[in-house]
């Protein structure tokens, strides 16, 4: 585990407007592996779109959800899935596709 990444969730704070804010706050910065798994184009909304699949692995931490996101550097990978082996409680993979 080599990279050093921050996972971040958005608040669930409002402005005076009753408008969620366009912010995400850090949760945590920890050592992880990214492993790119897959990468694919598709032509949506007349544009061409690219994926990349990721799995990062990090050691085990109790809170991670769906609905978080990991950055690194400048890259940002949303959830979309977490993986606990075998429900051991010692790493957490998580299943991302890159933000471009």
């Amino acid at each position: 585990m080599r990279h050093e990444i921050v996972i971040q969730q958005k608040p669930t704070t409002k402005n005076s407007f009753g408008e969620t804010l366009n912010t995400w706050d850090n949760v945590c910065t920890i050592w992880a592996s990214i492993e790119p798994l897959q990468g694919r184009e598709y032509f949506s909304a007349e544009q061409i779109q690219s994926e990349v699949t990721t799995r990062i692995r990090i050691r085990y931490i109790d809170g991670i959800k769906p609905n978080m996101r990991v950055k690194y550097g400048d890259s940002i990978f949303n959830i979309k899935s977490i993986i606990n082996p075998k429900y051991l409680n010692v790493e957490l993979q998580l299943m991302c596709t890159e933000v471009f």
